[in-house]
Formats: structure tokens, sequence, C-alpha cells
């Protein structure tokens, strides 16, 4: 079991790799379409693909927070 002080890691690395996974099977398939070589053209894209998701996701994630912390109500209070 991974300890919890790891626990933004894991999230952020598997948040990267669905959305990567997701992202590169869609905008693969629009612009090659389905056919004998879809898959091996998806996962090369993936592989590249989902490092830069980790990185983006480590990076982009706190601007995020502070962007939700914002715009939401503080728990137990009524949104005006």
């Amino acid at each position: 079991m991974i300890p919890a002080r790891y626990a933004q890691i894991v999230f952020s690395a598997a948040m990267a790799t669905m959305m990567a996974f997701l992202m590169t099977f869609l905008v693969t398939l629009l612009n090659t379409g389905f056919d004998a070589g879809f898959a091996a053209r998806w996962m090369q894209a993936f592989v590249i693909a989902a490092p830069v998701a980790f990185g983006a996701v480590l990076t982009v994630a706190p601007i995020a927070r502070r962007i939700t912390t914002a715009l939401t109500a503080p728990q137990g209070l009524k949104a005006e």
C-alpha cells in the first residue's frame, strides 16, 4: 500500500492516465479513423501524452484548486 502522504501524486497519476487514455483514443479516432492500425497509433499517442498529462496535472491542479475555492462557498454556508 502506498503511504497517504503520496495521495496527491497518486491522484495526479491516476487522473492523468485516465484523461490521456480517453483523449488520445478520441483524437486518434477522429484524425485517423478506426482500422487495423488504430490500436498501435492510439498506444503510440498515449505513451507520449501520459507523461505530459501527468506534468500538466501536477502544474495545473493547484491553480484549479484556488479557482474552485474562490468560486464556491465554504462547507456549511449557503451560496447567495
